[in-house]
C-alpha cells in the first residue's frame, strides 16, 4: 500500500520559504552569569522607612473622610429639616394652627384675639391636648374651679322641674281637591 495519510498528496508540492519570514538567532548567556540561589528570602529586605510617610497619609485621608461624611449628613438633615418646615408652612397657609402631631390650634392673625401673654396661650394649648389612653394629672387650678363650681351651685336652689308634656304638634293641612286638566 502506497502512502495513505491525509497529507500524501501534499508531499509532492515543493515548498517556497517567504522572504519575510527569518529564523531568530541563537541566545548565547554571557559567561558571568549568577544562578537563583535555592531560596530568594535573604533577597526580600524590608526596610520600614516608609511606615511613616505612608500612616500620616493615611490617618490624613481618613480624617478628610470623616469630615466630608459629616458635613455631608448635616447638609442631608438640614435639607430634611427645610422641606419638612416647608411643607409645615404650606400646611398652615391651608389650615393655620395645623400641627400634624398634635391638636389643631387656631391662630389668629388679630391682637385682640391673641392671649394675653404666651403663658395662657401655652396652657391653653397644654390643656387641651392629652395623647389616647393617657389621663391628665389634676392641677391646682383644676380642683380651685370644681371647688367654686360646688359652691355656687349649693348657694343657689335647684330650677323647679318642669312637668313633662307631650310635644304640640301643628294641626294637619286640610286634603287638596286639585282637578288635572
Amino acid at each position: 500500500m502506497a502512502d495513505q495519510s491525509a497529507y500524501a498528496a501534499s508531499a509532492s508540492i515543493p515548498l517556497i520559504k517567504s522572504p519575510s519570514l527569518r529564523v531568530p538567532q541563537k541566545v548565547e548567556l554571557p559567561p558571568d552569569i549568577h544562578p537563583l540561589p535555592d531560596s530568594v528570602t535573604p533577597y526580600f529586605v524590608y526596610p520600614f522607612t516608609l511606615e511613616p510617610h505612608v500612616l500620616t497619609l493615611e490617618s490624613s485621608r481618613r480624617s478628610t473622610i470623616a469630615a466630608h461624611a459629616a458635613r455631608r449628613e448635616e447638609y442631608l438633615r438640614q435639607r430634611e429639616t427645610e422641606k419638612e418646615r416647608r411643607r409645615k408652612e404650606a400646611l398652615r397657609r391651608i389650615a393655620p394652627g395645623f400641627e400634624p402631631q398634635g391638636v389643631l390650634v387656631p391662630e389668629s392673625r388679630h391682637a385682640a384675639h391673641k392671649p394675653s401673654n404666651s403663658l395662657d396661650g401655652s396652657m391653653l394649648r397644654a390643656e387641651s391636648y392629652s395623647p389616647p389612653g393617657h389621663q391628665r394629672s389634676r392641677s391646682v387650678m383644676d380642683d380651685l374651679v370644681e371647688s367654686l363650681a360646688a359652691l355656687d351651685a349649693a348657694k343657689s336652689p335647684p330650677p323647679p322641674p318642669q312637668p313633662l308634656s307631650p310635644p304640640a304638634f301643628p294641626p294637619p293641612p286640610p286634603p287638596v281637591n286639585q282637578r288635572l286638566s
